[in-house]
């Protein structure tokens, strides 16, 4: 056998064992409104940050709301790495344009806004920080009031259109990012 055959069969094996993989995770669900969803969590579109800004000042994040996918550049460009992310609901609710991180908190407590609360009267007025709230562990706000990139415990949601305009990523890679991602990054939601 060639090496070039023992090559194929080797990756025709590989994509026949993700194969089922990814059309679940591309798979279409029915949440409990009635809204089909569909999760998205292995088909990122790629970025390059040269698209979006002229530098990468202190870092720059790409947040790709049709992928899904939380893009992050250092300020040398010598660290990028991607992330799954949950988005907003409905294109209603998504913001897109400029922003940046002003501020960082971990243990961020929540405050539904009026047109959440309106959406939704069963939302509390206030929330602590702990299992039970939905901006996870660790939160950057952006210089728009009330929009977001935290975590979530809630780990169905990531892949989803499932936020009411923050964008979400599992606990474990909010923190990764929280860690190496400065006040002052420049944000562009796509």
């Amino acid at each position: 056998m060639s090496n070039t055959t023992r090559r194929n069969l080797i990756l025709t094996a590989g994509a026949a064992l993700c194969a089922p993989a990814i059309a679940r995770a591309q798979g279409a669900q029915l949440v409990p409104s009635g809204v089909v969803t569909r999760r998205n969590a292995s088909s990122f579109k790629a970025q390059d940050w040269r698209d979006h800004f002229p530098s990468l000042g202190v870092a720059t994040i790409v947040s790709d709301t049709r992928s899904r996918a939380l893009h992050y550049w250092n300020a040398d460009g010598s660290d990028y790495r991607v992330f799954a992310t949950s988005v907003p609901k409905t294109d209603e609710l998504t913001r897109r344009g400029y922003t940046k991180i002003v501020r960082k908190r971990v243990g961020p407590t929540w405050t539904p806004t009026a047109d959440m609360r309106r959406r939704d009267p069963s939302l509390p007025e206030f929330m602590d920080a702990g299992p039970g709230n939905p901006l996870g562990t660790h939160a950057m706000y952006l210089d728009w009031p009330a929009y977001l990139i935290h975590g979530t415990h809630d780990t169905r949601k990531i892949g989803r259109r499932s936020s009411s305009g923050c964008i979400g990523l599992y606990n474990e890679q909010i923190a990764e990012l929280f860690a190496i991602t400065p006040v002052g990054t420049q944000v562009r939601l796509v």
